[in-house]
């Protein structure tokens, strides 16, 4: 196992990823190698954003989901209109899911300009996500400013559905990557109509849609007639939190582990600490991701603020994390100490 695309260092900030520009920023960048830890030109700022950005770690759930996503869309290549079989990327915060969704979403592209080399005007994936409290012409509008259409007062839904569809129809969009579903509150009036929009969008353009959100499986989003219906065209992939039960489950822990402690540039950083210390780790994060990654990016960032320039047991187990994860932790924590 190792971090997806290398140790990289991509220029890019999450909230961009929503416009055609940002999205391109993204897949263009280059995989960066970090500088030799002892360069001293390679000083303490640099390496502050390096540790700040870090590495994108590849799990199984990940490849499950871009395996997944192959054969949906070599399956929806040959569907003559109507619905297309989708998917969805449901589990707890903080594990992962939108990043799996980008990392996928990056690979698509990347194969598509193989495909077609030389040409741009196409746009083989598109992400948004679902705003909050949002409304048809809220989601709508979310795709059109991926775009970059021009939107004027005066228009309404239907002009801007038309437009968005008949865009995305002659730019080839294979993939259509929507972040946040479980915002959609289909219990009220406004939250179903905005989920009527997406299955609308998901019958107008000929693209696979992959969504993504918290515990989809037990949201008002699978509830009803319209729970039915999105239920009978889409299947879930859960991303849950790692466990550390079986051997199995411990082999990948301990990889992710070595992945990340191999990435470390601090100086006097002891190779094999993070391994070293698995079981505690995955205490402190549940197995969540986006936990680990917090946990290892500030500690790293801290041995640099305080000159140690090493992680130790006690500098890990001085960062705060998110509530989910504290909460959980604690009572594992009473015992170790």
């Amino acid at each position: 196992m190792t971090p997806a695309g290398g140790p990289a260092v991509r220029e890019l900030a999450s909230q961009e990823l929503t416009t055609w520009d940002g999205w391109q920023r993204f897949v263009d960048a280059p995989d960066a190698q970090p500088g030799d830890v002892l360069d001293e030109e390679w000083g303490l700022e640099e390496r502050e954003r390096y540790h700040s950005r870090f590495v994108v770690l590849r799990t199984p759930a990940m490849d499950r989901i871009s395996l997944s996503v192959r054969r949906l869309l070599a399956l929806n290549r040959g569907q003559q209109g109507g619905a297309r079989r989708g998917l969805i990327i449901s589990g707890p915060s903080t594990t992962g899911k939108t990043t799996a969704m980008q990392q996928l979403g990056r690979t698509v592209e990347m194969a598509d300009r193989l495909r077609h080399p030389g040409v741009r005007d196409r746009l083989p994936v598109l992400f948004v996500t679902v705003p909050p409290s949002s409304t048809p012409k809220m989601l709508i509008s979310e795709f059109a400013r991926f775009l970059g259409l021009p939107l004027a007062e005066r228009m309404n839904q239907v002009q801007i559905t038309n437009a968005v569809c008949e865009l995305l129809c002659d730019l080839g969009t294979q993939l259509v990557l929507v972040d946040d579903v479980h915002l959609m509150e289909t219990r009220s009036r406004v939250g179903a109509e905005t989920s009527d929009q997406l299955k609308y969008l998901g019958e107008r353009i000929p693209a696979t849609f992959v969504y993504s959100g918290v515990n989809v499986e037990t949201s008002p989003l699978l509830t009803g007639v319209r729970g039915a219906q999105l239920a009978g065209r889409f299947k879930i992939l859960r991303n849950p939190p790692l466990a550390y039960a079986t051997a199995e489950e411990q082999a990948v822990w301990h990889d992710l582990l070595d992945d990340m402690d191999r990435a470390l540039r601090l100086r006097r950083h002891v190779a094999g600490t993070l391994p070293r210390h698995a079981a505690y780790i995955h205490a402190r994060t549940g197995g969540r991701i986006g936990s680990l990654s917090h946990l290892v990016r500030e500690a790293a960032i801290a041995a640099l603020y305080d000159g140690g320039e090493r992680i130790t047991k006690k500098l890990l187990a001085g960062i705060e994390l998110d509530t989910a994860a504290e909460q959980q932790a604690r009572p594992r924590r009473r015992g170790l100490v």
